[in-house]
């Protein structure tokens, strides 16, 4: 599978056999611009404009913007409803994570995720192999609270998304860096084009795997 970056929240997964997930796609903003792209399947964590922009995904997709178990071209899919703040969605409303089973591998997308999780929660989403988790803080975890929420769901590799990087120009600083979760998570960090995972390579893949954008 190949995972790749297009800033804030956006990713594609792409299977051994072609099929291609788009996962938050955005209206340009904050200074990142997301190129012509395509999917079979897009999700959407939650309907802010910076994760919603379905309109910029091209091709006959199926969206799953809403919680629950699905599958589709040999991928399963659950969605489990979350909060993007820490006080029940009052703020800021809610939020999905998804995980995927995609090539043998489970690889779950946090969205905004703003609080730590339940039990509850854990036991939904299951076994995690790679962790896309915001990291940012603001309205999203801090370097804290994502470290926490890694030690939670246990992944192999985690990939930090949704903080501060060159592309933001000044609205960045009120994002937190990846060095400040690398910091205080106490995991090893390579950066990464673009991250080539199957289950042979895996457990050779540093804890922290941060993928560059383009």
């Amino acid at each position: 599978m190949k995972i790749k970056w297009f800033g804030q929240s956006c990713f594609s997964l792409t299977a051994e056999n072609g099929t291609k997930i788009v996962m938050d796609p955005y209206h340009n903003m904050l200074g990142y611009k997301l190129p012509e792209i395509d999917a079979l399947i897009v999700t959407i964590s939650h309907n802010h404009g910076d994760h919603n922009n379905v309109r910029a995904v091209k091709g006959d997709f199926v969206l799953i913007k809403e919680p629950g178990v699905f599958s589709q071209a040999g991928i399963g899919i659950k969605g489990v409803q979350t909060f993007h703040d820490n006080v029940s969605g009052t703020i800021r409303g809610k939020n999905i994570v998804y995980n995927f089973k995609i090539d043998g591998l489970n690889v779950c997308h946090c969205g905004d995720l703003g609080h730590l999780l339940s039990l509850e929660q854990i036991n939904e989403i299951g076994k995690v192999d790679i962790l896309l988790l915001s990291i940012g803080g603001r309205a999203v975890l801090d370097a804290s609270g994502a470290t926490e929420v890694m030690k939670q769901l246990s992944p192999s590799v985690v990939i930090p998304m949704h903080y501060r990087t060159k592309a933001l120009g000044i609205l960045g600083f009120i994002f937190g860096t990846v060095n400040t979760f690398i910091t205080v998570s106490k995991k090893d960090a390579k950066n990464y084009k673009e991250l080539d995972v199957n289950l042979s390579n895996i457990k050779d893949l540093p804890g922290i795997a941060v993928l560059q954008y383009n």
